[in-house]
This record gives structure tokens, sequence and C-alpha cells, in this order.
């Protein structure tokens, strides 16, 4: 199997079933995120415990990008504290500018391909940009 496809499976796998998907009733941060040129939408969901992310979650509709990008974003950030989250989504931001490589062992490698398609930057960024908002409320 070549990597492209392998990546393309990553993708799909965190598309049909996403982890860490569902509202989370006692969040104690949530910011939604919407991309008016596709339509897609996010909503993130965290709970903070001892300034460490004890859960995030979100929900929303959109392609199959967005979701799995949502989807590897939740398994990324879980157990960090605020300042290593806030570090994570500047570091994957800068990877999708093309600043950065994309580490090997991670399975937001599957997402580097989208940096080739700038149209698509939008839809793997859309819940990290919508999780660092609700960080930055939450530091306030």
């Amino acid at each position: 199997m070549d990597l492209g496809a392998l990546y393309q499976d990553v993708i799909l796998d965190h598309n049909r079933a996403p982890r860490n998907f569902g509202e989370m009733s006692d969040a104690s941060a949530s910011s939604a995120g919407h991309n008016p040129m596709c339509g897609d939408e996010v909503t993130v969901y965290t709970n903070f415990r001892d300034d460490k992310i004890a859960d995030v979650r979100f929900t929303g509709r959109g392609c199959s990008i967005s979701q799995a990008s949502a989807s590897m974003m939740t398994e990324q950030l879980l157990g960090k504290n605020l300042e290593e989250a806030e570090a994570e989504v500047e570091r994957f931001k800068t990877m999708m500018a093309g600043k950065e490589d994309f580490p090997e062992a991670e399975d937001l490698t599957a997402l580097e391909g989208v940096i080739r398609h700038p149209s698509r930057i939008r839809c793997a960024t859309l819940a990290w940009t919508a999780f660092h908002k609700g960080l930055l409320e939450q530091k306030a």
C-alpha cells in the first residue's frame, strides 16, 4: 500500500469513527467554528481539571477532512495543560502553513497532503481554531 492511500485510510477512519464525538453538558468551555466557504461546522467542548484538559469532545458536520482533523485534535490535546494545548494548536497551524514538518508517528501526518490544496486548509484547521477560541476564553 502506498503512503498516500494509507494517509487517506487514516482520514476516512477518523471520519467514519470519530474519536471523542458528542456533546458535553458540563463543559468548562465550548466554542463553535463555521467555514462559510464549504459549510463545515464544529463545536468543541472542553473540560479542564487542575489546569489540564480532562476531556475534550466535538460535534459537527462537514467534509471528511474537517471531521477527521477534529477527531485527531481531541486525541492530541487530551491530558495537556493550557500552555501545552496552546502550543499544540500553534504547531498544527504552522504545519498546515507548510512551515514545519508533520510528525511521522502521529495520525496528524495524514493531513499533510491538505497543504497542497489551500482551499482545504481551513477545513483542517476549523476545530483547532474553535478550540483555541475556547481556550483563550478559559485563560481570561
